[in-house]
């Protein structure tokens, strides 16, 4: 069943926001010489949202979020982007979609597109990040796009889409794989935070 669901969500990407810890090796009394230290750019330098999907075939579409994040424009970037995603990833039209329950997501004209469409969409459950697998991508590809130490907003919604795209369908097709072992941690955690 779930090879068959077309996972979703959206993600604030930032332009020098990586907040990863690094280590460095150094000497007694040297913690503050340049070369050890990340120079850092207040609000992170500007940021982009980013919409995309993907399934265990492999990465869907990804779009930049341009404005307010309004149900129309939602429904704009459906429109533009999840049937188009659906045939390249070959999902067929029994496909079910997954969303979180934002409230643009959950709008009553979004979801009368959604029954337009004839598109099933994935009950979801409020509060659980835990359980939408995206979320691993998502952790994956920001690490890969500040690698690429992109300097500008332009360079970074490239260098989104170019690693989005450099997801192979392997890392996609495990994540799904083993989802049956996330739900259960979830439910043995009883809704806490898992490994996952």
């Amino acid at each position: 069943m779930w090879k068959k669901v077309l996972w979703s969500d959206e993600t604030k990407i930032e332009l020098f926001g990586n907040n990863a810890k690094r280590y460095v090796w150094r000497k007694i009394n040297t913690a503050h010489h340049p070369e050890h230290t990340i120079p850092t750019v207040k609000h992170g330098g500007g940021s982009i949202m980013v919409w995309a999907c993907f399934s265990s075939a492999g990465t869907g579409k990804m779009v930049k979020i341009d404005g307010k994040r309004v149900g129309a424009k939602y429904r704009t970037i459906l429109e533009e982007n999840l049937m188009e995603s659906a045939t390249d990833l070959r999902l067929g039209w029994r496909f079910v979609f997954q969303q979180d329950n934002d409230p643009k997501h959950k709008a009553k004209s979004t979801m009368e597109w959604f029954k337009n469409k004839h598109i099933q969409v994935l009950e979801w459950p409020s509060q659980s990040p835990d359980l939408n697998p995206i979320e691993n991508l998502w952790k994956e590809l920001k690490t890969a796009v500040h690698k690429c130490s992109p300097s500008n907003l332009t360079e970074l919604e490239l260098f989104c889409k170019e690693e989005w795209e450099k997801i192979s369908v392997s890392r996609c097709a495990k994540l799904i794989e083993t989802y049956a072992k996330r739900l259960t941690a979830v439910i043995a955690a009883k809704g806490g935070a898992t490994k996952y």
